[in-house]
Parts: C-alpha cells; structure tokens; sequence
C-alpha cells in the first residue's frame, strides 16, 4: 500500500492507497439488521431445541450457553471462513458477506490489508472453533462426558485469540480505526470482541467448576474404595 493524498475509502489511517476498492453497494443497517437477524434466529432456534431435544431437561443457563455456542458455531464458520477463503478479494468484491467485512473493516482496517496476524487468526478460529462449537451445542443435548471439556477448550481458544486481537492493535497504536467513533470503534472493535472475553470467561468459570467437581467425586470413590480394601 501506498500513500494517497485524497483517500477516496472509508478506512485508517487515511492515508492508505486502496485502488481495487469498490464501495458496498448495501446500506449498513442493512448489513447489521440481517447479521443480528440471522443470529437472533439462531438463538432462537437453539432455545427450542434445547427444551425438546435434550436427553435430560437443560436449566435456563445451560440453554443460554447453548444458544450463544451456536452463534458462535455461524459467525466462526460462515462469516470468519469467509474471510479465510476470500480476504484477498474483499475490497473489490461486492458479496453480502464481502460488504460485511468491508463495513466491519471501518473499525479495524486490518481486515482489508491482508493482515498476517488476521488471516491467521480468522482461519484458525473457522476451522476449529466454528466446528467444536457446534460439538458442543451436540454434546450437551446428548450429554456426552465430553461436554465440559469441550466448552473448556472452545473459550479459552476464544479468549486468546481475542486478547492477542487487542494486544497487537494495541501494540501498532490504534492506528486502523478512528479512534473513540462510537459506532466504528466502541461498538464495532470494542464491545462486539469484548462479547468474546466476557461470555467465554464465564463458561471457563463454569466448566472448571463442573469439572473440578467430578474430578472431586472421582477421589472421594476411590478413597472409598481404597479404604473398603483395608
């Protein structure tokens, strides 16, 4: 990239050279209102299905975390594997989901450079934590042993991929969005990868708990058992 003295873009800093972008074509509320859409059916969807699918009644909490799992299950495998697959295309590319990478972009234009640290990043979190997302919706409606374990590794995944998202822009002075918008930077950048800090912290919380209660229940059987033997 180089400089440009009339960007003709959206994007930060401004002096960046983008000659292949093509401006979205699609209104943002447009593009927030069928992203919330889809994800508000997703919740839905989830809910129900917890209250009729599962081998044993889910408490309230439970089918909450299911719900946010199978969000999490459609944004890291439909909108992040797109980016994994067609990052290189984005700025010229005039798909739903290109133009939603673009609008996001406003906030953090690391999107649209071919950040290595982001095609990284994007491309693990589509192929791993997008599916065992979804594995973990599964395994808790058929509570398999592996449930907790699974919500274990899914968050704490998320988690360092999130803090790692923040330290390096951090790191680079905040320079790919305009600093204090309030849609661009504090709803765009802060509070939608802060979800991704505050929900999957909880269900560390809770999965340490279930398990370090199991593993409790494990040694006081076995001390049991051991103490039958003497």
């Amino acid at each position: 990239m180089t400089t440009n003295a009339s960007p003709v873009h959206p994007y930060w800093p401004r002096h960046l050279r983008l000659d292949n972008f093509v401006p979205n074509d699609c209104p943002t509320w447009h593009l927030l209102a069928g992203l919330f859409s889809i994800s508000g059916v997703l919740v839905v969807t989830t809910w129900l299905l917890s209250g009729h699918a599962a081998v044993i009644p889910l408490g309230t909490w439970r089918r909450l975390s299911l719900c946010w799992f199978a969000v999490c299950g459609f944004i890291h495998l439909v909108i992040e594997g797109w980016f994994s697959l067609y990052h290189e295309d984005l700025l010229g590319d005039q798909a739903i989901l290109s133009q939603l990478w673009k609008e996001y972009a406003k906030g953090d234009s690391r999107y649209i450079l071919n950040d290595s640290f982001m095609i990284c990043m994007e491309t693990i979190t589509a192929c791993l934590w997008g599916p065992l997302s979804l594995w973990v919706v599964i395994a808790f409606l058929r509570q398999q042993p592996l449930r907790f374990v699974l919500q274990l590794v899914v968050s704490v995944g998320q988690i360092y991929g999130d803090v790692l998202y923040f330290l390096t822009e951090h790191h680079e002075g905040f320079q790919h969005g305009e600093l204090g918008h309030p849609l661009y930077f504090w709803f765009y950048f802060v509070f939608l990868n802060a979800l991704w800090l505050v929900l999957p912290g909880i269900l560390v919380l809770d999965s340490i708990k279930q398990l370090a209660r199991a593993q409790s229940m494990l040694d006081t059987k076995a001390t049991k058992a051991k103490s039958k033997q003497n």
